[in-house]
């Protein structure tokens, strides 16, 4: 199912499909992280922000705005 990063909840897995901000694919892109790649959700902050993700063998922090621009589709 097509979503957003930042609509799953810890412990929830899911394939990058695209994203909706050529700055977030810019600076996602420079750490490896491309469409086609495997993303967990690792944690979220109390508040929702920032979200804590594994992709590529390393986790990475996230912005729940940044999270807003990654389509990722869900694995059951």
């Amino acid at each position: 199912m097509e979503t957003l990063l930042s609509e799953l909840k810890p412990g929830q897995e899911a394939i990058i499909k695209e994203f909706t901000s050529e700055e977030i694919f810019l600076k996602l892109m420079e750490m490896g992280c491309l469409p086609g790649e495997k993303i967990v959700v690792e944690n979220v902050a109390p508040l929702g922000d920032p979200v804590s993700v594994a992709v590529a063998g390393y986790t990475l922090s996230l912005r729940k705005n940044e999270a807003g621009h990654i389509v990722v589709d869900t694995i059951d």
